[in-house]
């Protein structure tokens, strides 16, 4: 199978620097006049795929707003999966998981083994036990042609205490991280499968992201305070690898699929500007 590397590179070639989320919050659910339920969050979920899967790059569902509603939540999640793909966009499942062993192993077949119902193009996952205790994810990854999109440097401030703490080696643990993760894309074209999740809203991360050779994942644009401008201070040199992300910026257009798409096409225009500096 084509790697993810590859098929996100010409995603975004074809369709454009863009990942939008679903983020199906209570808020959301209220200011779109549908029900904090199941009924809710299937019609919330639609509309926005009916709206932007076959327009942008990427989506990125926040597992965690399907998972509340228990195994009916689930099911509306796995079928927004399968609707998204169909559209023709990648999906990035926001799980933000890590464990070690049989257990990582069992998310792995989860979220990447096109057996399961849960099957994405990607995932996010947490190293904090280790970037090589997400092996198993990387090797089922590499085998399907999955990625996987790693903590790095977050948007949430709470992150710098672990992210930014230093070790014996005199790296940050978010460098270490970098390094491991490029170390996995090495020689890959035309780009890696393995990404880095690195906010949009950190400011000069003062670390080299210059051999990730795999995609950058930028959270926290719009609402969460970032610009499309903000992302040339905070990745420089490393602007092509790219993915900016929008949420509730593109979703609080809705429900109206007219608006949301708009407002998604607001939202590249102002990502292609941006990642364009100095081309």
């Amino acid at each position: 199978m084509e790697s993810f590397g590859a098929r996100l590179h010409r995603a975004v070639a074809e369709r454009g620097p863009l990942c939008v989320g679903i983020d199906p919050h209570p808020g959301l659910l209220a200011r779109w006049g549908l029900a904090d339920d199941v009924e809710g969050l299937d019609r919330f979920s639609r509309t926005v795929v009916e709206a932007l899967g076959d327009r942008v790059a990427a989506v990125k569902p926040q597992s965690a707003f399907f998972e509340r509603f228990g195994s009916r939540g689930i099911g509306v999640l796995e079928s927004t999966i399968r609707q998204l793909r169909n559209a023709g966009a990648l999906v990035v499942l926001d799980a933000k998981r890590g464990d070690i062993g049989s257990t990582v192993s069992a998310y792995a077949s989860a979220y990447l083994d096109p057996s399961s119902p849960l099957y994405a193009d990607a995932v996010t996952a947490s190293p904090y036990l280790g970037v090589g205790s997400l092996a198993p994810m990387f090797e089922v990854a590499a085998a399907h042609g999955g990625g996987v999109f790693v903590l790095a440097l977050t948007s949430n401030p709470e992150g710098a205490t672990v992210q930014r703490a230093v070790g014996a080696d005199g790296r940050t643990v978010a460098q270490t991280v970098i390094d491991e993760i490029s170390q996995l894309n090495r020689g890959a074209e035309p780009l890696g499968s393995f990404g880095l999740v690195v906010g949009a809203t950190v400011g000069d991360t003062g670390h080299d992201l210059s051999t990730v050779n795999g995609p950058l994942l930028a959270p926290g644009l719009g609402a969460q305070g970032a610009t499309a401008a903000d992302l040339r201070t905070v990745f420089g040199p490393s602007l092509p690898s790219v993915l900016p992300s929008y949420s509730r910026e593109v979703l609080l257009a809705g429900p109206d699929p007219a608006a949301l798409r708009a407002a998604a096409e607001r939202a590249l225009a102002d990502c292609r500007a941006a990642l364009a500096v100095g081309d």
